[in-house]
């Protein structure tokens, strides 16, 4: 006869899984995919207690997973995306771009846009930073611009791109444990994401207007990079189309996957007709990714490109998307166990009473998603964890669970550049060369966003309500 779990019990299951990560990836760097295993195993060890089978605890991570599959599609179509746009010349021509127009007096605002396009159109901060920021940095030292600040700026606008990118694999995950579409995700986000790039911008502006540099066309580093981009790509107002198909394609509501794919047709055609690629490699490219040696079809010695551009351009396919995909399996195997034996149903409802006001849920949501990301040092956990933690809570308080994704990402995204001893942490330090004390406090939009996500849960302003459930009253409290 199976048995409801004890709160101590259940909890002991979110605790040994925070344990587990701490000790297991914080000191003995071990991967947190074999960690989330380890807490399924311990998790079902307790199923196992209160009488549930092997099969029925299997069934509650089918049932799981069968509702991430869609999402699943969209986060491998991701992966072909950037390939194909890497091949067609679309990113490579967002980049250019935005590095023919900074403006030394400026250069903070500039900054920030820059990776901020950059990674809006490849979905990853990290390759953001690594290659225009790595520039950017560059002109910043000669500039005289101290390195923190303009660190600060440069990963605010790669978190930023990131973060609204439907490309990128956090906001997928986020919409996937939500059970949200992802473009109404990524609408919902504008709410908390863009009044703290507006601020950030403005400090921006305030502080960088102080400085003066030389002209950037005197810059070596700028000009390295302009000019192997020059000889790679020919440049063509038509390889933007796989960005117009895309943008008009989310506005008529069409399905995401077949959009992408024919965005990624497309691209491989502007591929071979506008910069002479072969065929075969732009199919290549969907799968394995795009890489320079590629452009040697064209007679080019792939041995000139300098490591900023390969750093840029080699990325993407299918292939690039797995560890994100064996992630979600992973943590679903414990996500699906401990709600199928009940321990989920029994921490919310120890809470649940407690946490009556809209500000309450939200700043749990935070709460809980910083401890894990401070924890892991990945985003991954804290989206999937704390997601399927309280996305009943927040229907069962009237609201829709686009707030959830929102704040997922407010809390898990945004937080990742704060954690020295994450990855992404650990990345920017290297590549940049700036550490998290001196950058920190200049990443302005990435900590704003969780100040205003707590404002708007206690004034009810960008708060998306289900309809004829309950009434908001003054506060951010609901009266069921």
């Amino acid at each position: 006869m199976k048995k409801k779990p004890s709160f101590s019990l259940a909890l002991s299951c979110i605790l040994f899984m925070f344990i587990a990560i701490l000790v297991g990836n914080g000191i003995f760097k071990i991967g947190v995919q074999q960690l989330l295993i380890l807490s399924a195993v311990y998790a079902g060890i307790v199923g196992m207690t209160l009488g549930y089978s092997f099969r029925e605890m299997e069934e509650g991570i089918s049932e799981k997973l069968k509702e991430s599959m869609p999402t699943m599609y969209i986060i491998m179509t991701v992966g072909i995306v950037v390939g194909t746009w890497m091949f067609s010349g679309t990113v490579p021509l967002m980049i250019y771009g935005g590095l023919k127009l900074i403006n030394p007096s400026m250069f903070l605002v500039t900054a920030f846009i820059i990776t901020a396009i950059v990674s809006t159109a490849t979905g990853t901060a990290w390759g953001s930073v690594a290659t225009a920021g790595v520039a950017l940095i560059g002109v910043a030292g000669e500039m005289g611009i101290p390195l923190g600040m303009a660190a600060g700026a440069i990963i605010a606008g790669g978190v930023f791109g990131d973060k609204l990118s439907p490309l990128s694999d956090t906001t997928n995950l986020a919409a996937l444990v939500a059970n949200v579409d992802l473009f109404t995700h990524i609408k919902h986000m504008l709410f908390t994401t863009i009044p703290a790039a507006l601020i950030g911008l403005i400090v921006y502006f305030i502080v960088g207007n102080q400085f003066s540099g030389i002209e950037v066309g005197n810059i070596e580093s700028i000009n390295l990079l302009l000019g192997n981009l020059d000889t790679i790509f020919n440049w063509n107002i038509l390889v933007l189309l796989p960005i117009l198909i895309i943008l008009v394609g989310s506005m008529m509501k069409k399905p995401t996957v077949p959009l992408m794919l024919l965005s990624s047709v497309v691209a491989v055609i502007l591929g071979s007709f506008i910069h002479g690629l072969d065929f075969t490699d732009g199919i290549k490219a969907m799968v394995t990714g795009f890489n320079v040696e590629m452009v040697a079809v064209k007679g080019i010695d792939v041995a000139t490109i300098i490591e900023p551009v390969s750093k840029l351009a080699n990325r993407g396919g299918i292939m690039s998307m797995m560890m994100i995909v064996v992630t979600i399996f992973c943590g679903y195997a414990f996500a699906g166990i401990i709600e199928k034996i009940g321990c989920l149903d029994v921490i919310m409802e120890k809470f649940r009473h407690k946490i009556t006001k809209v500000w309450l849920l939200i700043a749990a949501t935070i709460l809980a998603s910083a401890v894990l990301v401070f924890t892991a040092g990945v985003a991954s956990v804290s989206i999937i964890m704390v997601g399927a933690l309280l996305k009943d809570t927040y229907t069962k308080m009237g609201l829709k669970t686009e707030n959830l994704s929102r704040t997922l990402e407010d809390s898990g995204t945004m937080l990742l550049p704060f954690v020295p001893w994450g990855a992404s942490g650990i990345f920017y330090i290297e590549v940049l060369g700036v550490n998290v004390g001196q950058y920190g406090i200049w990443a302005v939009s990435c900590y704003l966003c969780i100040f205003i996500a707590i404002i708007y849960g206690f004034t009810g302003i960008g708060i998306a309500k289900l309809k004829d459930k309950v009434t908001l009253e003054p506060g951010g409290k609901f009266n069921h």
